[in-house]
């Protein structure tokens, strides 16, 4: 039964690639109004569980629900926005004409574009061309597409890839804000040390579910003080288990 307080549940999921299963029966609740990290390794499963939950990924077995609704559906429309890797906005059009753009495909109001502008700290460059803005503020205007609309859900698939520390440390303090004002943060990283700016930490390995913690818990738990060596910690522990339970399947 879904908890009111929760935005996604998962039960079961199941994605296969091929003949190789990409997420295997994995189960999980995201709670509403929180800057949720997924993170783990490139290839570890991170996209294809994102692309399950906004609903453009076949998958194979499971449910995923969204605010009470399956994945995908009408309804979420307007309510779940999703930003893919890498710049999802046009370099020869300026700030302001992406967002009137994207606002007028997803029926967002022009009092949206100039708010989301303003949001994300770009209003002084809203006439500049994309092309012309530095890395971190183009990915402010993919942030920007994101949030027009409003939705309730925010999923964010590596937005800080490339980026130096103190972009990032910018992009994630934009996060924190959006979600104290109660949208949902779902954001994907494979660099570690974002994880302690995360209210709850999914961490992934080879299509599985690791852990499901918070930063100090994660950190009390395998003893250490930094997230990297916190999760190598985990796969030591993940990489113990599977071999005892091979020698028992093999006894």
């Amino acid at each position: 039964m879904m908890n009111p307080a929760d935005a996604v549940v998962i039960d079961g999921l199941r994605v296969r690639r091929g003949h190789h299963d990409v997420l295997d029966g994995l189960s999980l609740r995201i709670p509403g109004g929180q800057v949720i990290g997924l993170l783990g390794p490139s290839g570890c499963g991170k996209t294809t569980l994102m692309r399950s939950i906004v609903g453009v990924q076949r998958v194979h077995g499971g449910t995923v629900t969204v605010f009470g609704e399956q994945a995908g559906s009408p309804e979420l429309r307007h309510r779940v926005s999703y930003g893919t890797q890498g710049s999802a906005v046009y370099d020869d059009l300026s700030v302001r004409e992406n967002l009137r753009y994207f606002a007028s495909v997803v029926g967002a109001s022009r009092s949206d574009v100039t708010g989301v502008i303003e949001r994300v700290g770009l209003a002084r460059h809203a006439q500049q061309t994309v092309a012309d803005l530095s890395g971190g503020q183009q990915n402010r205007v993919s942030l920007a597409v994101a949030l027009l609309g409003e939705p309730e859900l925010v999923v964010l698939d590596e937005p800080t890839v490339g980026l130096d520390p103190v972009l990032r440390a910018e992009l994630w303090g934009l996060f924190r804000q959006i979600a104290d004002a109660g949208t949902t943060m779902l954001v994907s990283s494979h660099v570690m040390d974002e994880a302690l700016r995360c209210d709850r930490l999914l961490l992934m390995r080879d299509g599985r579910l690791l852990a499901d913690t918070t930063p100090r818990r994660l950190l009390d738990d395998t003893g250490q003080t930094d997230a990297e060596n916190a999760f190598l910690t985990l796969i030591e522990r993940d990489v113990g288990h599977e071999t005892r339970r091979s020698r028992r399947g093999v006894e």
